[in-house]
């Protein structure tokens, strides 16, 4: 009993440090910028990846570990950002936000999943998808809107406003993180979808 609890401990540890240099290698995709500092980046994708994949806590703590090696200023950021002040800039509330984004398509996903007993098609997808649009946009945004407002020192509505532009990409992002979910659960069966 040990022996298996120490193996899952492990493997726990690994799936987080997988998805924390994930997050890190989406990094290194060129970002592009924006007129009011928020720019666009493939980061938040490995966001829903790691909260669909891993569930709400290990997706939680694959996400906290990447942005305690940014604290430290590893330049693990696009643009090679790193660093506590870019904790306190217009992306701080972004930055935020993918901890308690991570949890939110985790907490979808498990709910979702519990009624898909199993199935990798259509539903699955679809599952997926709701999953990344609520904690990869409508979670993230939340932070990022108020965050970028507050640094900004503009008006919540136009923070919004700005974040229009964003949305499309973010829904291509929700549709490549659900056919990689409906991927992996094909391929490995035993994987506990949604689940710590």
């Amino acid at each position: 009993m040990t022996s298996n609890s120490t193996l899952a401990s492990s493997r726990s540890l690994s799936y987080i440090a997988l998805f924390a240099a994930l997050m890190a290698v989406f990094g290194l995709i060129p970002k592009v910028d924006l007129p009011f500092g928020v720019p666009i980046t493939l980061q938040s994708l490995g966001v829903m990846l790691a909260g669909c994949l891993l569930g709400p806590r290990r997706g939680f703590l694959a996400i906290a570990l990447f942005l305690l090696a940014v604290a430290l200023g590893l330049p693990l950021l696009p643009g090679g950002r790193g660093g506590l002040s870019v904790f306190v800039g217009p992306t701080a509330g972004f930055l935020f936000g993918w901890m308690f984004g991570a949890v939110a398509c985790g907490l979808t996903m498990r709910l979702l999943a519990h009624r898909l007993d199993g199935a990798t098609g259509a539903g699955l997808l679809a599952s997926a998808f709701l999953s990344c649009a609520v904690g990869g946009i409508v979670v993230v945004y939340a932070f990022g809107i108020v965050g970028l407002s507050w640094v900004a020192s503009m008006p919540l509505s136009k923070a919004a406003l700005a974040m229009l532009v964003f949305i499309p990409g973010d829904l291509i992002k929700c549709g490549i993180c659900a056919m990689v979910v409906q991927t992996v659960m094909r391929g490995m069966p035993g994987w506990r979808l949604g689940r710590d």
